[in-house]
């Protein structure tokens, strides 16, 4: 079985302050992310990113815009030597229509679980928000929350010493 760490995007691996993110002049890798994310990568953790956009049911930006922007920041990633194994994300927007994958409902979580065949017992999930450490919680995770935007390593290097 495999280990993995999820992670929420905006505000862990993106600094994000705008609410919306779509676009990559908007994106900023957070403190830190790339020697977090690093040393996950090189002690057999994937990382997989789940996050909510709910602005594509809300009509403030597309599905091409998110996919374009997730494409720049697994490549921008990966120049820095780190895998993106996926990146699940929920279109979908509570005042618009109702899902399984949005957090804090765990459906995109469970789906990577059963793809990558996950053991959630050595598996973990780190947030910044309530809608993502319930999320995980739902799912059976060991769950992290931080500070919007607040470097992750001092977590990564505890959870590779779980």
């Amino acid at each position: 079985m495999t280990k993995a760490v999820f992670l929420d995007r905006d505000g862990v691996i993106n600094n994000g302050d705008l609410y919306y993110t779509y676009k990559k002049e908007d994106f900023f890798f957070n403190d830190d992310i790339f020697e977090s994310l690093n040393l996950l990568n090189n002690n057999n953790f994937i990382l997989i990113i789940i996050t909510n956009q709910g602005g594509i049911a809300k009509g403030k930006y597309s599905k091409q815009d998110v996919d374009l922007l997730h494409q720049y920041m697994i490549d921008e990633l990966s120049k820095k030597n780190i895998k993106i194994s996926e990146v699940y994300y929920c279109p979908h927007h509570d005042s618009v229509e109702n899902c399984i994958c949005r957090k804090p409902n765990s459906g995109n979580i469970e789906k990577a679980i059963a793809r990558f065949d996950i053991d959630i017992q050595k598996s973990f999930l780190i947030g910044d928000g309530d809608r993502d450490i319930e999320a995980g919680k739902n799912a059976g995770l060991t769950c992290f929350k931080i500070n919007k935007n607040e470097s992750i390593l001092t977590i990564c290097k505890s959870i590779i010493n779980y």
